[in-house]
């Protein structure tokens, strides 16, 4: 009998310690890496990993999933994976809560703000270093003094820490932290080479500089080569050359060779900042605004919520975002909110676009495809009820079925 389905994501290390345990212990789990509809139904949330187990017994969040999947392994086969006695399985939470709280968002936040997946914050970055190294600290004072960090023997709590940290080791620690943190090192080279971990890590190399923000380069105008002095006497010509036709002026933005729209949007723009939005602002822009030949409306969300952590943040995420959509100013309004609470929020919105497609007003922003967008018909009465949720943010936002409460937003206008 089947012990059940474990949902992981592929780029995710420590979705990957679960898909290990499984793989390692022989363990009767389907893995799937995509999503599917028994997903869909179980976890409205739509977080990864999770586990569906016979019966339909449900499980979310890594450390739990880990626990449980190890459970089902024969203890004459277990051997000290979760440790000998009562003291050290709770050493391995110690440590696993200890990383997966503390260390792993503080590396990830600093690693998207410096490869530009997040808006980068120099300040921020350093504090979520800092942070990253206090936690580092606490790891280096025990491996200073022994082989792994719990028993004489690797455990689960080696495994997880050793791949939750891996991201950060060939990306922004890279050397100056293995020689800041040498028992660290030291102990990765040992746990990534076990047997768990089935060569995952075979070629992986600690690169010697740690990767650091490079600003998006600004396109250079080029230059127009000068014109040659004209000669001060000209022959007369007895029959006059015809000038060249100048060529037309090519569009500042593909959606401006739709020509204007009936409805200025500037009107509608003014009127959503002056006036109540559901009493006069809503009704005036299905009245007045909205024309489905010309404009288009859209469902905007974030492709990656389950990375997101702190409301404030993600919120911020949305802010860069609209700050790289500025060239598209003219031609679209929208909104876009953060939905949940700390480490478990998401990012949804609408959007009115110019045209009929959403690329020429979004591909101006280079993270543009970090969005999944999804066409609305607005004689949908649920589609019409969304999009004025999230002009209003008055209500809570349904998703996979469960209310939930709007925690911060912005405008793009």
């Amino acid at each position: 009998m089947s012990q059940g389905t474990l949902y992981v994501m592929e780029m995710s290390p420590r979705s990957y310690v679960n898909a290990n345990i499984v793989k390692h212990f022989g363990l009767d789990v389907a893995i799937k890496t995509e999503k599917d509809e028994a997903f869909n139904r179980a976890f409205p949330l739509g977080k990864l990993p999770a586990f569906i187990g016979p019966k339909g017994y449900k499980l979310h969040e890594c450390l739990a999933i880990s626990n449980y999947l190890v459970s089902l392994v024969p203890k004459d086969e277990v051997k000290g994976f979760l440790g000998k006695n009562n003291q050290e399985f709770a050493s391995i939470i110690k440590y696993l809560s200890l990383v997966n709280q503390e260390f792993v968002p503080a590396q990830y936040q600093a690693l998207f703000m410096i490869n530009g997946r997040f808006p980068y914050n120099k300040k921020q970055v350093d504090e979520h270093l800092a942070n990253a190294e206090k936690v580092a600290a606490i790891l280096e004072a025990r491996l200073s003094e022994f082989t792994y960090l719990v028993g004489e023997r690797a455990t689960l709590a080696d495994f997880f820490v050793a791949a939750s940290i891996s991201d950060g080791l060939k990306t922004i620690f890279a050397k100056p932290f293995a020689k800041k943190f040498p028992s660290i090192a030291r102990w990765f080279q040992t746990v990534s080479k076990h047997a768990f971990f089935e060569g995952k890590f075979a070629d992986f190399v600690i690169p010697e500089q740690a990767l650091v923000y490079t600003p998006p380069k600004k396109e250079k105008k080029e230059k127009k080569p000068e014109a040659a002095a004209a000669p001060k006497k000209e022959a007369k010509k007895e029959v006059a050359e015809e000038a060249a036709p100048a060529e037309a002026p090519k569009p500042k933005h593909p959606l401006e060779l739709l020509g204007k729209p009936k409805a200025v949007l500037d009107e509608w723009k003014r009127v959503y900042s002056n006036e109540e939005t559901r009493e006069t602002a809503i009704p005036w822009f299905w009245k007045n605004q909205y024309d489905p030949e010309e404009w288009s409306l859209w469902k905007v969300d974030y492709r990656y919520n389950d990375e997101l952590t702190l409301t404030f943040m993600s919120n911020n995420l949305v802010g860069g975002f609209f700050n790289r959509l500025s060239a598209s100013t003219k031609y679209m309004f929208g909104c876009m909110v953060v939905y949940g609470e700390n480490n478990n929020n998401g990012i949804t919105g609408a959007f009115l676009v110019r045209g009929q497609d959403y690329k020429p007003a979004f591909d101006v922003a280079p993270d543009w495809e970090s969005y999944e967008f999804t066409k609305l018909d607005a004689s949908n009465e649920e589609s019409k009820n969304f999009i004025n949720n999230m002009f209003a943010w008055d209500e809570p936002v349904i998703v996979n079925g469960e209310k939930r409460e709007i925690a911060d937003g912005k405008v793009f206008k």
